[in-house]
């Protein structure tokens, strides 16, 4: 079961590509500022995660005046994430877990959808997580 209302969100951080290099991204990072939406996709240059992020970028200054921070969270490796970022016109903290770390912590690890039809195993369930301002779910 994912985490469940109530719960902290875990001490993870994560990569994202920058112009400067790699930077590490926590995921509490807005922990006593404000909250945190998190949103789990399952892989880069997909019509529907594309779809959903260039969506979400769209509404990033509504997200703000709520006093949210949104990390967008894939599998996919950070070089990959910044040419998909590029290419779609993606304008968030979109972050790596290239090694599952998130998922497990998170537990929303895909084995139905994604395998049937790509045969690419254990990417992210869809999912969303918000967090309060104490960094609880």
């Amino acid at each position: 079961m994912p985490l469940k209302i109530g719960q902290p969100l875990p001490e993870i951080s994560l990569k994202q590509k920058t112009d400067t290099g790699l930077v590490d991204v926590s995921l509490r990072r807005n922990v006593g500022k404000g909250k945190t939406v998190i949103l789990f996709v399952p892989l880069a240059f997909t019509t529907f995660c594309t779809d959903e992020l260039c969506k979400v970028t769209g509404l990033l200054d509504e997200y703000k005046k709520l006093g949210a921070d949104v990390i967008a969270i894939s599998v996919d490796s950070p070089f990959a994430q910044e040419a998909w970022a590029k290419q779609a016109g993606i304008n968030l903290t979109l972050v790596s877990d290239f090694n599952r770390v998130a998922l497990k912590a998170f537990k929303v690890k895909d084995t139905r959808v994604i395998p049937e039809k790509t045969g690419l195993l254990n990417v992210a369930k869809r999912s969303v997580f918000v967090a309060d301002k104490a960094g609880n779910v």
